[in-house]
């Protein structure tokens, strides 16, 4: 048996604002910082982590360095473009309700993550679940018996593996919002038939100043 744990980065200046992010360089806020390094402290006291994937982004870079220096000592991150966020092309930088101005038809009330467009220079659903699933299947394949690997990535991610391991409507998965900034999640590998054991885990709330 094996363990994911799945985690998304800290606070950005950008989710701060409520801009679209996307692919962008946004930068962790003072609190993204502390919040990712009390995340890997608090990995720390649980578990034994052996392997660390991260969307190759600034911002989840960021938080893959801060939990380090929570954590003491995580392996050296494998960082993938496949655990990068849904790409927005030209959107990108937008406002939500500027981005819901150009989209109409859009639900306001759903996360933009689950517009069903694909802007231009951007990526349309099939192509962001298609790449997710990769490093998913990556994932998996190389957490060895009695492993434990820690992925760093972005929300709209961590709905679409939500949505696989619950069997949810992905649609309706990525339609809700998005879990707390350094939220985790852990997944029990067991004989090929992962299962979710605990989700949005934010324990390391306690350890903030």
């Amino acid at each position: 048996m094996g363990t994911l744990l799945v985690a998304r980065h800290g606070e950005t200046t950008w989710n701060r604002d409520g801009r679209i992010q996307g692919w962008a360089p946004s930068r962790l806020t003072d609190q993204g910082q502390k919040q990712a390094t009390a995340l890997g402290t608090w990995l720390d006291e649980r578990y034994g982590v052996d392997r660390v994937f991260a969307s190759d982004l600034r911002r989840t870079r960021e938080t893959a360095a801060a939990a380090n220096d929570g954590y003491g000592g995580l392996p050296d991150p494998e960082f993938e473009t496949d655990w990068r966020e849904r790409g927005f092309g030209t959107m990108q930088g937008l406002y939500a309700e500027e981005l819901l101005d150009e989209f109409p038809g859009h639900d306001r009330d759903a996360s933009v993550i689950s517009l069903d467009a694909a802007p231009e220079g951007g990526e349309g659903i099939p192509t962001f679940r298609g790449r997710v699933e990769s490093a998913w299947d990556r994932a998996i394949a190389t957490t060895d018996v009695g492993e434990t690997t820690l992925v760093v990535t972005h929300g709209g991610v961590i709905k679409i593996l939500l949505a696989k391991l619950t069997d949810v409507d992905p649609d309706a998965a990525l339609a809700k919002s998005s879990q707390p900034n350094c939220a985790a999640n852990e997944i029990r590998l067991d004989a090929g038939s992962p299962e979710l054991v605990s989700e949005e885990m934010t324990g390391w709330r306690t350890l903030l100043d």
